[in-house]
């Protein structure tokens, strides 16, 4: 009960987000500027759509029933509660606890934002449904990883139950996800304990200061990191354990689960032996060459502006802030300049092959949280306007600057996304007619951000094609630490409130996608249709005159 009962009273009357076509209005500007506090408010607001359990009296999102109300039980579990993960209904351990992490560490560092758009009482109250899930149960040292069932497409109401439940413990280990879990209690204990790392640099944590919920997540967070080191059978990935999880939510490694575990409890507790087991994992693991994406499964990117932070803050700890600030500074300057792996698509999205191709915008929001998170403390001024630049721009891309005139959050404006990939908010109960019925989404699936366009720039809004449509919690993570702060210092609109009704109808593209969900548009050669069948005729005299058959093929390599 402790978990789930908000700390803060919830305004009343609530927040609710505006209708679509509020964000095609220049807002009355001022700081903070209600653009900006009312996006915030949104963003948090789709962590409210994904609840699972029994919801509460305070429910502000009233096409949403209570759901799986015994889950869990058929196994001597009470899973009741959590969330969602995505557009269907599997609750993930090894996700969650990535955008726990990633709140509180955002709502430390930036949190009087959320004070400034009155949205501190929904964070509060959000952080805690999302500890509230047992997924560490003390009792049989385990962790429950995952209790899904991808295969239905319907209502909330309807959800095939009893489910697969998968856990590990000391006997099959998942090192990456309880050190996960670990970190995640150890940022929030922080941010519930008003641990701030620099008041000089950044804003005050969000006032929601409560020291003895914070000893407890410690004390969770401490509990797990033991048992992500010291499990029986040795450190494995979670997927070893649980075969399951590969094809879902699969990891890559687990030393960067455990060097921002250490780290993040040591800034807890102000451990200097902590501490230096994080530099450790950094070093035994070779993390520095696995410096890429930033995201539920690598947090190594985030590491050295965390151990920079840290440092800054408490010189006790006994690492060296300079050389923390030099590796993150190369990670960065190489990211600016596309030199880290990415590239620029032609409309401006920082992109990465494979790790954007199935959620385009979610590197791009992540590189540019963290960079606007290390901003205060850049060398020079030079790099301060660059990193600042890059960020703005990624910011401003999923907010409707792109080649397809798309603000790329669910209800933000009317050239938003009309067909997120969500099954409870489609009002569909059939999933060979996911597209078609209903033909409009029964639900706005509000401050949902959703995956984004494709490598070329661009977005086909089609329910089935989940790499474009789907929502998930990891997506909104970065943009609410991002919307908290410009809510703390930009005065002027998102920039969707420059997008007028019917900017995405004039250039939507023809055609269809290609990717993992749609192949329609990954077939034929670019060619006409009078140039293939020339093409292909000149191919066949050839093979007929040269190999002597009597059939043959002609493969055409689209891509």
């Amino acid at each position: 009960a402790s978990f789930v009962a908000a700390q803060l009273p919830l305004p009343n009357p609530p927040f609710l987000p505006a209708n679509s076509s509020a964000g095609a209005e220049p807002t009355s500007g001022g700081y903070p500027n209600p653009g900006w506090t009312s996006l915030l408010g949104s963003l948090i607001y789709f962590y409210d759509e994904q609840r699972s359990g029994v919801l509460p009296s305070t429910n502000r999102v009233p096409w949403r029933n209570d759901s799986l109300i015994l889950e869990g039980l058929d196994v001597g579990i009470d899973l009741i509660g959590g969330y969602y993960d995505a557009g269907d209904y599997s609750k993930d351990t090894f996700p969650l606890s990535f955008v726990l992490m990633s709140l509180c560490w955002g709502a430390t560092d930036f949190g009087k934002g959320y004070d400034m758009a009155n949205q501190t009482a929904y964070l509060d109250d959000t952080l805690r449904w999302g500890h509230s899930r047992s997924i560490f149960l003390p009792n049989l040292n385990s962790i429950i990883v995952a209790d899904t069932d991808g295969s239905y497409w319907g209502g909330d109401r309807s959800i095939p139950s009893p489910r697969p439940v998968y856990t590990i413990n000391n006997v099959n280990p998942g090192t990456d996800a309880a050190a996960g879990a670990a970190a995640a209690f150890a940022a929030c204990s922080n941010l519930y304990a008003a641990r701030s790392f620099n008041s000089s640099v950044y804003s005050a944590p969000a006032s929601l200061r409560n020291d003895s919920y914070s000893t407890t997540l410690l004390s969770h967070g401490q509990t797990l990191y033991s048992f992500a080191v010291n499990a029986t059978n040795g450190r494995k990935t979670y997927q070893t354990s649980v075969p399951q999880a590969a094809s879902i939510y699969g990891s890559s490694g687990y030393g960067d689960e455990l060097a921002i575990a250490a780290l993040f409890l040591s800034i807890a507790t102000g451990s200097s032996t902590t501490y230096q087991e994080a530099e450790s994992y950094w070093t035994k693991y070779g993390l520095a060459s696995s410096n890429r994406v930033f995201n539920w499964d690598s947090k190594t990117p985030g590491l050295p502006v965390l151990f920079a932070q840290a440092n800054a803050a408490n010189s006790g700890l006994g690492g060296n802030y300079t050389a923390w600030q030099g590796i993150a500074e190369a990670y960065f300057d190489d990211l600016v300049n596309s030199n880290g792996g990415g590239f620029m698509t032609g409309d401006g999205l920082l992109f990465y092959d494979g790790d954007s191709d199935d959620a385009s915008l979610n590197p791009a929001l992540n590189a540019a949280m963290l960079l606007e998170r290390y901003v205060p403390m850049a060398s020079t001024a030079e790099k301060k306007v660059a990193y600042q630049n890059f960020a703005k721009g990624q910011v401003d891309y999923a907010l409707g600057k792109n080649s397809m005139s798309v603000s790329y959050i669910v209800g933000a404006n009317p050239n938003s996304p009309q067909n997120p990939h969500s099954a409870m908010a489609s009002g569909g109960f059939d999933v060979g007619e996911i597209d078609t019925v209903p033909a409009q989404e029964a639900y706005v699936l509000s401050g949902a951000v959703v995956g984004g366009p494709d490598r070329f720039g661009r977005f086909f809004d089609i329910r089935s094609d989940w790499p474009e449509t789907e929502v998930a919690l990891d997506y909104n993570a970065p943009m609410l630490t991002l919307a908290a702060m410009h809510v703390l210092g930009d005065t002027k609109d998102p920039f969707f409130t420059s997008l007028q009704a019917g900017a995405y109808d004039a250039v939507k593209p023809k055609g269809a996608p290609c990717d993992a969900a749609v192949t329609d548009g990954c077939h034929g050669s670019g060619l006409s249709k009078k140039a293939t069948l020339a093409l292909a005729i000149v191919l066949s005299v050839v093979g007929l005159v040269v190999v002597g058959l009597s059939a043959w093929y002609i493969i055409l390599l689209v891509r």
